[in-house]
């Protein structure tokens, strides 16, 4: 039987229906950047589709989430909206939660708490999110905890594992082990979270338990515990867990690579992270600027300058970071001229120098013991680009004057820094004092150093041999004194080197190195020999007389 005539839509309604769903589907499918939103937006406002909630909710959500998005447009689209449906509230805080202000995703949500519609399953683990960016567990994220148990939302793994990770990373490693605990159906998602937390708060030797425990690994368990080694300084320890992840079979992905070129930069090992930098081009990653900046970073830390120079300058995709990790080298190298160079293209391009750019060049002013160059660098920090200067950037002036030999200088800067100086700002003082013969400078600043750092055992040796220098034995021997009865000791020396690419750590007295024996044994005989070349050589001055 067919259908009444008059049950039937019109051409009009059914062409306007086609004529809906195609802008709809072409900001699913061919929408790709915020001059094509605002395109479709204005169609969506032509053909009144704009007061739709399903077709607003999907312009929002691409402003708000998408890569390419605009969240200040998303936020002008929900204010403008009268009745904000709980998507458009979740969607907006949980791009709010992942930018630089996640306080206005607490904001919205409490502007959420006032409208009619209420919090939902997915309303919480963005707003988790939020707090872990704002360290807010104790407070903000404790009262959201308790909301969603009210809720009953706690259950839910999606919202147990957003809680379990803002604690962790919020340092409340208890809570977060209460959690975890508790949960009688951990997925691995848990496992990461609990793994991540645990090696934040320095506690790697507990995060590795759980990591070889865990039933099933993914990569960003593999990932979170190579860099809680790196991030605890136990390089070695990081390396050796990216062998065992090979030897499984497994690919790293590029936030392993960058913890491993930082592992290599830190124990000096180039042959290790010039290994990695060629997986990394064999393997086709993309050198977007994060793994730009480790490889250019390694380089550099690694000696290896003109590398790092070639790695940046081939890069197509540098970003501000790259551009610093290279200043910092050419100034850790000596290169000051390069560095300075470098700087001015940096202004040049689109990008504006930040306080980590001026830092690096301040440090290159330093080396090069430009105190000129450095007071101009100073100077344009503050009034061309408005950025207030740091302790850091006091200090390294500090530095600039101290090896120059502008004690009084250096001292007046630190009377009239708008913070007080740190023990490394006085430390410096203290270094240039003893290197000019200023005693008087250096014993000031000693005190200065370890009164606010009173467990450097730098500074108090340094603090003693300054004394020394003065002749004022009482003194040098109070210093030393001092520092044994508070227990304070002098870091011990270390060494790393790399041998057919495995790097090996030495430690003043150490004996933990597998070889040590054979090692001390070669170094005595070499002593042995130096002292029989050096008597013969004393033979010969002595027939020559």
């Amino acid at each position: 039987m067919l259908p009444c005539t008059s049950a039937l839509p019109s051409s009009a309604s059914i062409c306007q229906f086609i004529s809906d769903h195609a802008l709809l589907s072409t900001l699913e499918t061919k929408c790709s950047s915020m001059r094509d939103l605002h395109q479709l937006h204005s169609q969506l406002i032509k053909t009144g589709l704009a007061r739709d909630h399903i077709a607003i909710s999907r312009v929002l959500a691409f402003c708000a989430t998408s890569p390419s998005g605009d969240l200040n447009y998303a936020m002008r689209l929900f204010a403008h909206h009268h009745q904000p449906n709980a998507f458009m509230y979740n969607t907006l805080i949980r791009g709010l939660s992942h930018s630089s202000t996640p306080h206005l995703a607490i904001s919205l949500f409490l502007d959420m708490l006032h409208s009619p519609i209420p919090p939902q399953r997915l309303t919480f683990p963005s707003l988790f999110v939020a707090c872990s960016h704002l360290g807010l567990a104790a407070h903000c994220g404790a009262q959201l905890h308790g909301m969603a148990v009210k809720l009953g939302h706690a259950s839910d793994p999606y919202v147990r594992n957003s809680m379990l990770s803002m604690y962790a990373n919020c340092g409340r490693i208890s809570m977060s082990s209460r959690l975890f605990d508790e949960c009688s159906s951990l997925d691995v998602v848990s496992w990461n979270s609990m793994i991540t937390g645990l090696a934040k708060n320095g506690q790697v030797d507990k995060s590795r338990c759980l990591f070889d425990e865990m039933p099933v690994r993914n990569l960003v368990s593999w990932s979170a515990m190579i860099s809680g080694y790196v991030r605890s300084g136990r390089n070695g320890e990081a390396l050796h867990l990216f062998h065992r992840m090979q030897e499984e079979g497994l690919k790293p992905n590029a936030n392993i690579l960058v913890s491993l070129l930082g592992a290599c930069a830190s124990l000096g090992a180039l042959d290790q992270g010039e290994w990695i930098h060629q997986y990394i081009r064999r393997n086709d990653f993309v050198l977007d600027p994060m793994v730009t900046t480790a490889v250019v970073d390694m380089y550099c830390k690694c000696g290896s300058i003109n590398k790092a120079v070639e790695v940046f300058e081939n890069s197509s995709r540098r970003g501000l970071s790259s551009w610093n990790s290279m200043i910092h080298g050419l100034a850790m190298h000596g290169h000051s001229e390069a560095a300075t160079r470098l700087f001015s293209r940096l202004q040049s391009s689109n990008l504006r120098p930040d306080d980590v750019t001026f830092l690096s060049i301040l440090t290159s002013c330093s080396h090069a013991g430009s105190v000129g160059e450095a007071w101009h660098y100073l100077s344009l920090m503050i009034d061309e680009y408005g950025i207030e200067p740091g302790t850091e950037h006091y200090g390294c002036m500090v530095d600039v004057l101290g090896r120059a030999g502008l004690i009084e200088e250096a001292e007046e800067l630190m009377r009239r820094m708008p913070m007080e100086p740190d023990s490394v700002t006085w430390g410096s003082l203290l270094s240039a004092g003893r290197v000019y013969g200023d005693d008087d400078a250096s014993r000031r600043a000693g005190r200065e150093a370890m009164r606010l750092d009173h467990l450097d055992g730098g500074g108090y040796v340094v603090l003693s041999n300054a004394f020394a220098g003065a002749g004022d034995v009482g003194n040098a021997n109070e210093a030393r004194a001092r520092m044994k009865e508070r227990g304070v000791r002098k870091e011990t020396g270390c060494s790393v080197i790399e041998v057919d690419g495995v790097a090996h750590e030495f430690v003043a007295g150490g004996a933990l190195h597998p070889k040590a024996e054979e090692i001390y044994e070669t170094l005595e005989r070499l002593a042995v020999e130096s002292r029989g070349r050096h008597n013969v050589e004393l033979g010969i001055l002595d027939t020559l007389e």
